[in-house]
């Protein structure tokens, strides 16, 4: 990599490239020196590469805003292009609705406007657009109110940029910057308070009952930037490093931003009910998300050294690292792309030592910790994977090992403290995490801490928590070595998954006397063995089977034996299914037999959940079993029964509802892109057809015949070209057709009646498997008539407080105050339990009200994650399932997963 490529990367770093240089002002010295002579050769390649660097490393924007004051004193033209530049990508970012970028740029536009580059008044003109779109949005007369979430983002950007150039703006002009200021009050006053009850890591079971309404996150931002003013716009997590070269940067040139513009969002229609607002409001958030939504898991007394905006300054650090060393790609550009191979490798322990080594003066390792929980837990789903984070914590723990363990091991008993009143989907994230962190330090943690979850009922939330973690331990490891990491308390034991051996029907090992079954079972697994096709199976079936066992008895021989064959290994497995699916798909045809062959997966692998999940999901991949099936074997007695105690129905269904979610999303993409096809098809066509008409219109006509105008073989060739852009395009149009044809059926627009014949029992068979209209239809209904069957009267339990007893609120941990959360400096571990007893106290929520509460949970968590494709259907769900003898906490459920607003 070029030296000064390096430097740029390297700037405000403790690096080899600046030798034993510790002081920003020599940093940004030797930059801008190296710079001013690259650019005299090579100017356009400096200027996209310090946009991007700007873009990249949002945190170090201040010492590339300094850099390019330094660099506007010696070069003008080229700072003027650079300016242009960022305000060309700054619309670009506008109109396509990029909200990083607008946020970034709107930083680097602040930074220059620090350094002299930027006129102050230009970036108040910015902010002023900004602030006029905002205002025109939320206004009920000439707006669109639904669309708030994109006026909340355009004055959250213009306060996140006063902290690094208020001071400036009140220097320099006044009037200007109070005006903004005023408008801003103005914007926080007509807005409509956003709640996040429908995406709150905790339920807030009374907070509708005691009027509590705490501020969102715009009015918590407004409050942090009144507070900031007042004292003077001082705060010293924002680095100033262009106060170093403020005697020079005054005596350059300052130069003026051209016009914006902010699109106009689409028109609310006259006759707006409910749905059609929800609807537009739905996309707006989904455009326009909240960036971050704070968990506040350790006291404030460990942030105590910050200012109120230092939280906000350092999570948007900690949040900018976080998302550029994951990848994001910015204009083709990607952070990852411009390291040395090298550091591309050690990209994970790079994001580390950035984030334990940002540009503030007090320690920050539990707001750190917060900030990244914050997002592994995010609703309605994190900013990336999952893995993603647990890595990042991984390389925290071994860049801080003295502090950030016992921080994490600090945040975990929090949280395992109010794993109760956790959100269902939040709960799952943090076993899968949890699970996995301590696989990768050894199984180690003081399970004897947590021994006393044997005493609480089965159904009781840490029970379960330590159930399941255990449970996903062994899956990422073995059964024993599982066992001895919890040596330390070895009544855990009790928690432990059986042993995952299968458990076959007609094994001959334990001595049992040999059946009619068992030998039909040895026939067919010799017939495998001999390689005997599916359609030679399938006959010897109806042949010499079913006529003789039936249904019931077919099924659980030719199930449990490619089972058994199948049980070395996930590719013995597929194998068989690939082999021999057509058999089982021959014996189960339709719902009810799928459900029955779902039963005997399960009774197979009853002592593996993991196989159990994989082997379903495989057969749903296969086209064996249906959707609609796995619903519906979810909702059956025995499995409704372990709803609030075990994870295993919810995984299975989880699996089935994602992977028919991830086809619709594969078609949408798959349209998208077919539609650029067919529009260069035409494109070619037209083209082809138009040179050919250009060639034909030279035709001459003499003594009756016609004289080519042009050689013979040109005109062959023209033709040829024509007809076969004419057929490409035909075929890519049909293509087109039938995809999106296949997409309808999908979204289940298409209903199923006399078209069964025409379409055919294989298109059939791909229709009801990716239907995911019906499929949403399904799981409410069940979801509905369960919850009826076990909820009390609306009477006696209207809200979900209603179902818990009223001395379980005494017990409730303040996590603000509570002295178990003071963690000891050196393990982590609480120096005292809560209110000075132990934890152990007895779980004081029945099983059937827990029940309710945890399944409650799971129909708001999925109407959550797949509110995308329940919106755009959401009056056929409101006629068939959410009518008005539903349940009220039901449909309040549904209502805040979706975050509806609720009719009482």
């Amino acid at each position: 990599m070029s030296s000064w490529k390096s430097l740029l990367l390297r700037i405000g770093d403790k690096s080899p490239e600046y030798g034993s240089i510790t002081d920003f002002k020599d940093h940004i010295e030797t930059c801008f020196g190296v710079l001013r002579r690259e650019i005299e050769h090579s100017a356009d390649d400096v200027l996209p590469f310090l946009l991007q660097c700007a873009e990249q490393l949002p945190h170090k924007i201040p010492f590339y805003g300094s850099v390019v004051g330094l660099l506007n004193l010696e070069n003008e033209d080229f700072v003027r292009k650079l300016v242009d530049n960022t305000q060309t990508n700054f619309q670009d970012a506008l109109d396509s609705g990029n909200c990083e970028r607008i946020r970034i740029l709107m930083r680097f536009l602040t930074a220059m406007m620090c350094s002299k580059v930027l006129q102050p008044g230009s970036l108040v003109v910015v902010f002023e657009t900004l602030l006029s779109s905002a205002a025109t949005i939320v206004d009920e007369e000439k707006g669109n109110p639904s669309w708030q979430a994109c006026g909340d983002f355009y004055v959250t950007c213009i306060l996140s940029c006063l902290p690094w150039g208020g001071a400036e703006l009140v220097e320099q002009v006044p009037e200007e910057i109070e005006r903004v200021m005023a408008g801003l009050e103005a914007y926080l006053s007509i807005r409509k308070h956003v709640s996040d009850a429908g995406l709150s890591f905790f339920e807030d079971y009374d907070e509708s009952e005691k009027g509590l309404v705490e501020k969102d996150f715009l009015e918590d931002m407004w409050d942090r930037i009144q507070t900031l003013s007042s004292s003077g716009w001082k705060l010293d997590s924002v680095p100033r490093p262009h106060l170093s070269f403020e005697a020079q940067l005054v005596s350059g040139r300052s130069h003026e931003l051209g016009p914006i513009s902010c699109p106009e969002q689409p028109d609310l229609p006259s006759a707006v009910d409910g749905i059609t607002y929800g609807k537009q409001k739905h996309n707006a958030e989904l455009k326009y998300p909240q960036r971050i939504r704070r968990l506040n898991i350790f006291p404030a007394s460990k942030n105590e050294d910050m200012q109120p905006i230092d939280r906000f300054i350092v999570e948007e650090y900690l949040l900018d690292v976080l998302l550029f060393f994951n990848g994001w790609p910015c204009n083709g550009f990607s952070y990852i792309g411009i390291l040395s191979c090298k550091v591309l490798l050690t990209s994970r322990k790079e994001c580390a030592a950035y984030m334990v080594s940002l540009p503030v003066p007090f320690r920050y390792e539990y707001l750190m910790a917060e900030t990244i929980f914050s997002q592994l837990l995010l609703l309605p789903q994190p900013p990336f994977k999952p893995i993603y984070y647990t890595l990042v914590i991984m390389d925290l723990c071994k860049a801080l090992p003295g502090a950030f363990p016992a921080v994490v091991a600090g945040a975990v008993r929090a949280l395992f403290e109010k794993i109760a009143d956790l959100d269902m989907e939040c709960r799952t994230r943090f076993i899968l995490w949890f699970s996995h962190h301590l696989s990768n330090f050894q199984f180690i943690w003081p399970w004897e801490e947590w021994a006393y979850v044997l005493d609480l009922p089965k159904w009781a939330p840490q029970r379960v928590f330590v159930q399941e973690v255990l449970d996903r331990e062994v899956r990422l490891s073995y059964w024993d070595k599982v066992k001895q990491s919890i040596e330390n308390a070895p009544a855990l034991e009790e928690l432990l998954p059986p042993k995952g051996s299968p458990n076959f029907k007609y094994s001959v090992e334990d001595g049992r006397e040999r059946s009619e079954q068992h030998v039909l079972s040895a026939e067919l697994s010799n017939k495998v063995k001999g390689r005997q096709t599916a359609r030679e199976l399938i006959i010897w079936v109806e042949e010499s089977v079913f006529p003789i066992h039936g249904l019931e008895g077919t099924l659980e021989v030719v199930v449990q034996t490619l089972l058994d064959i199948g049980s070395k290994s996930f590719t013995h497995l597929i194998t068989v299914l690939e082999r021999y699916g057509q058999v089982i798909s021959k014996i189960c045809p339709d719902h009810d037999k799928q459900v029955m062959l779902i039963e005997e997966v399960s009774l197979y692998w009853k002592n593996n959940a993991q196989m159990t999940a994989i082997t379903i999901d495989r057969m749903m991949g296969y086209r064996l079993i249906s959707n609609l099936a796995i619903v519906r074997w979810v909702f059956s007695p025995a499995n409704i029964d372990q709803f609030h105690i075990s994870d295993r129905p919810w995984e299975i269904l989880r699996n089935a509802v994602s992977k028919t979610y991830n086809r619709i999303c594969d078609l949408r993409r798959e349209i998208t892109s077919l539609k650029k096809v067919v529009v260069l098809a035409e494109e070619a066509a037209a083209k082809a057809k138009a040179e050919l008409q250009v060639a034909e219109s030279k035709l001459t006509l003499m003594g009756g015949e016609p004289v080519l105008g042009d050689n013979p073989a040109r005109m062959n060739r023209l033709k040829s070209q024509s007809e076969k852009a004419e057929k490409e395009e035909v075929s890519a149009s049909e293509s087109l057709e039938a995809k999106e044809a296949l997409f309808a059926r999908a979204l289940g627009e298409n209903e199923f009646g006399p078209e069964r014949n025409e379409l055919g029992v294989s298109a059939l068979r791909a229709t009801f498997f990716t239907c995911i209209t019906a499929l949403f239809l399904s799981l409410y209904k069940n979801f509905s008539n369960v919850l009826m069957e076990r909820l009390p009267d609306a009477s006696r339990a209207g809200t979900l407080r209603g179902l818990k007893p009223i001395h379980v609120d005494e017990m409730t941990i303040d996590l603000e105050e509570s002295s178990a959360m003071e963690l000891d400096d050196e393990n982590g571990k609480p120096k005292i339990q809560t209110n000075g007893e132990s934890s152990s106290n007895v779980y004081n929520i029945g099983e059937k009200e827990q029940w309710c509460l945890s399944t409650l949970g799971y129909v708001k968590s999925f109407s959550r994650q797949y509110a995308s494709e329940i919106w755009p259907h959401i009056e056929k769900l409101d006629a068939e399932v959410l009518t008005e003898d539903v349940h009220p906490l039901f449909r309040k459920a549904v209502y805040s997963g979706l975050l509806r607003p609720t009719i009482n």
